[in-house]
């Protein structure tokens, strides 16, 4: 059995009500659950929560939220992996266990079913993969960046690099922040959610926002919107 596990805490400091927060028309959350119901890859699909306002917006958009999250994990310096620990448990005691679990954050507006398909292909069909996560180039070198200190000057941290060509040096990818599918089992042994034997799945940064503050919201909604004029010029070929 799978169950998705959607971490919406109330307390978001640097985009107040983030979680809930109208984006394109409905509250963002609502695209995270639509995605995971959509996919039919999960018998559970619940929001971890602290706050009244989400859970109920939770419910409307058919996510369950059969408890609320404690205040041990809703504060500042709770991890991800506290937060999957405690419904883990919960879920335990109430008598359901599942076996892989997938852990999706609220503001993944831009993840697809299709991706979240492949990478639980990936983890299923591969016994020596502990979880799966999608990753995304960095579009620069990052052996080639640099630092500038208070005088505004800058250098490089590995000026070793500063005459090898860029298609001469290692790829680098970065978190895409949206999802960890992994094995229920061997995460509640190692309570990480990704580690040596995790496998990065490539997608286009098109795919993904990462969303901290304002200019990251417009950017992913800039994104949605182009997505959503793709498919509808798609569909008038």
């Amino acid at each position: 059995m799978n169950i998705a596990i959607i971490t919406a805490r109330g307390g978001s400091k640097r985009i107040p009500r983030k979680n809930i927060r109208d984006f394109c028309g409905r509250p963002i959350i609502s695209y995270s659950i639509e995605t995971a119901i959509t996919s039919g890859l999960f018998q559970e699909v619940m929001v971890s929560t602290d706050d009244e306002e989400i859970a109920e917006i939770a419910k409307r958009y058919g996510a369950s939220v059969p408890f609320m999250r404690s205040l041990e994990t809703a504060n500042d310096y709770a991890t991800t992996s506290d937060v999957l620990v405690e419904v883990l448990t919960n879920y335990k005691q109430m008598g359901r266990n599942f076996d892989y679990g997938c852990c999706i954050y609220p503001t993944a507006t831009l993840l697809t079913v299709s991706t979240l398909k492949q990478a639980w292909d990936i983890l299923q069909n591969d016994s020596i993969i502990h979880s799966v996560f999608p990753i995304i180039q960095f579009p620069s070198a990052i052996q080639r960046a640099l630092r500038r200190n208070t005088d505004g000057i800058v250098s490089m941290f590995n000026p070793e690099y500063m005459n090898t060509r860029t298609q001469d040096l290692e790829k680098a990818y970065y978190d895409a922040g949206q999802f960890y599918w992994f094995h229920v089992n061997t995460f509640m042994e190692n309570k990480r959610i990704y580690g040596d034997k995790s496998y990065g799945l490539i997608i286009d940064e098109m795919d993904a926002q990462d969303i901290d503050n304002e200019s990251d919201w417009k950017i992913a909604e800039f994104k949605y919107q182009y997505r959503l004029l793709q498919t509808k010029q798609m569909e008038e070929v």
